[in-house]
């Protein structure tokens, strides 16, 4: 589905609703609004959030300096070989990098996950970029470390559909793995656990490269333009995105329902609620970080989103369409309620223009890992 500037489709509870934005280009003065950013992060503006938000401030990544020397350690380079290797699939076909590719920002570049048998996941694959400084994984949650998480994917029948207890005997007849396996714990005996350890000690060398925003909030005051400027201040204020959206990873790892369920209808997804069985969780989702956002559409966690100024509209609005009323919640229990966090902004179309090219500024990771050489028989 494709968004343009001016409309937004939505699809919410099986209707159609076009949202219209009939607002002309304000002449705004950028530059009036970025001097009150260009000095230390500590005596930038306070941003709008509300009462009860923990919200913490941005904070600027580093680039490893020693990233390459940690590529070289040998329970890395093992956890990599596995990671790109299809061998951990039961039809050989399909690696862990086929959802998560280095090129595609570490996704997909699809709506949702292709997996085995082509068969298709039902949400959208999220990137890899920071993921060891995650608080739990999946969009529901569902796992607590990246140890556990991997067991999902690989046993999934619509993903790599392998048996967990019969990957260890399959790559114990490569003779390269073997050794492998012995130069990173010193012994040749291959088991799932080691193959979850190690793929997990890989992914978290994964890490964003300092954007823009990273080198403006060090002090260098030219690495973003006015507007790029102008529209953090409004993600910082009138946009409310900081009561959601803060930290070093722009994400405050937390859960929310931004009235995306399609509740009863076709698309329908009660997220969170699915774990936890709990009436209140019923459509609630994962915040994503926006760390790399350029380079990981589409978005939302069923990635039906793949335009910027679409997303932002669509927040615009004030996603309040499909609440329940009184009658309907006292009648089902389950009927997801839209955060309250989420209200209408009244954003013109400049600001808009504003937000995306500030989000646009958080990208930063240009280099692409090669696929290393893979273990054969």
């Amino acid at each position: 589905m494709k968004f343009s500037d001016l409309t937004t489709v939505l699809l919410i509870g099986g209707i159609s609703i076009f949202f219209m934005q009939h607002t002309r280009k304000y002449s705004i003065d950028y530059g009036e609004v970025a001097e009150l950013y260009k000095k230390p992060i500590n005596a930038w503006p306070k941003p709008s959030v509300d009462p009860e938000v923990n919200w913490k401030e941005f904070e600027a990544i580093e680039w490893d300096s020693n990233y390459y020397e940690t590529q070289e350690l040998p329970e890395v380079m093992l956890g990599k070989k596995l990671f790109f290797d299809p061998k951990l699939s039961s039809s050989s076909q399909i690696s862990c990098s086929s959802c998560h590719n280095p090129q595609l920002g570490w996704g997909d570049g699809q709506e949702v996950a292709l997996g085995n048998d082509h068969l298709q996941g039902k949400r959208n694959t999220q990137s890899l970029f920071n993921i060891g400084d995650r608080k739990s994984y999946f969009w529901d949650g569902r796992a607590r470390t990246l140890e556990e998480q991997l067991k999902g994917p690989i046993s999934a029948h619509n993903e790599m559909n392998m048996k967990p207890e019969k990957l260890a005997g399959k790559l114990s007849r490569i003779k390269e793995y073997r050794q492998l396996f012995k130069e990173a714990y010193a012994t040749e005996k291959i088991s799932f656990d080691k193959i979850a350890k190690a793929i997990a000690v890989f992914q978290r060398t994964i890490r964003s490269q300092p954007s823009k925003l990273d080198k403006f909030i060090k002090g260098d005051y030219k690495a973003m333009s006015d507007k790029e400027i102008y529209g953090m201040h409004l993600f910082r204020t009138k946009a409310r995105c900081m009561n959601c959206h803060y930290g070093k990873y722009l994400t405050d790892e937390s859960f929310h329902n931004i009235g995306l369920t399609y509740y009863k209808r076709e698309y329908e997804d009660l997220g969170l609620y699915h774990i936890t069985k709990n009436s209140d969780d019923v459509g609630k989702f994962k915040t994503p970080s926006l760390r790399d956002l350029d380079y990981t559409a589409p978005w939302m966690h069923n990635g039906l989103m793949d335009d910027m100024h679409g997303i932002v509209s669509l927040y615009n609005s004030g996603m309040q369409m499909i609440n329940p009323t009184p009658e309907e919640k006292k009648k089902d229990p389950n009927f997801p309620v839209t955060d309250p966090l989420v209200k209408p902004l009244k954003l013109n179309e400049t600001e808009i223009d504003a937000i995306v090219s500030f989000l646009k500024s958080m990208s930063g990771s240009y280099y692409k890992m090669p696929r290393p050489d893979i273990p054969r028989q």
